[in-house]
């Protein structure tokens, strides 16, 4: 059952994080934070993020609370944006332990943790889990186009909160296939300026006996 908050951020500030916070110094920090309020529905950034992210984390509990943490990667733009509080991807078959189902269906309560290597950003968002085995032109729909994996069902995220981090302590990543696509850029680069440097020398001449 959904909790009430008085605010956004409740769903991570519980009582005893506000306790810990008010006896380390920072509550009066985050109270403003409060007051400002977490976004609880998508915007254009968020979903430009999303739009560009090929792995996250989700995160599930059991009914009694054990935490289990599960990765979910894909073609970029595979954790889609279903409507301002609904993301939803294709679940594929794995190596069904099925760990992150059981969760859900005892407890709905979970949380996307998304991280941006390259550009050192990342993005928390809370919320509630709901898996869909029944729904074939839902599947099809999230199944994005041509990657080779078999989807088993959808997982639907109700989104109750999200914010962002700093990029404090994030190292730098980038994708091979980043990597591979800029040195590809930079090798024709150089034999396009090799080319143009030899025709403005123009053709070798011979050297008289």
């Amino acid at each position: 059952m959904t909790a009430v908050h008085t605010y956004a951020s409740d769903v991570a500030f519980t009582p005893a994080v506000k306790a810990i916070q008010a006896r380390k110094g920072s509550r009066e920090a985050y109270g403003r934070v409060e007051q400002r309020g977490w976004r609880t529905e998508v915007d254009e950034n968020l979903e430009a993020f999303l739009a560009d992210a090929n792995s996250f984390y989700l995160a599930t509990a059991s009914a009694d609370g054990q935490p289990y943490i599960q990765h979910r990667g894909g073609p970029k733009g595979f954790l889609k944006v279903l409507d301002k509080q609904t993301l939803a991807f294709a679940d594929y078959a794995g190596n069904q332990q099925y760990l992150t189902q059981g969760n859900l269906s005892e407890n709905p309560k979970a949380y996307i943790f998304v991280m941006d290597y390259a550009h050192r950003r990342r993005v928390k968002i809370w919320g509630e889990g709901r898996v869909v085995e029944d729904d074939d032109a839902l599947t099809d729909a999230l199944m994005p186009k041509g990657y080779r994996a078999r989807p088993e069902q959808v997982i639907l995220f109700k989104i109750a909160a999200w914010d962002t981090n700093c990029p404090q302590h994030i190292p730098q990543k980038f994708d091979a296939p980043d990597v591979a696509a800029a040195l590809a850029a930079r090798d024709q680069r150089i034999t396009e300026l090799e080319a143009q440097l030899a025709a403005l020398k123009g053709p070798p001449t011979a050297e008289g006996g």
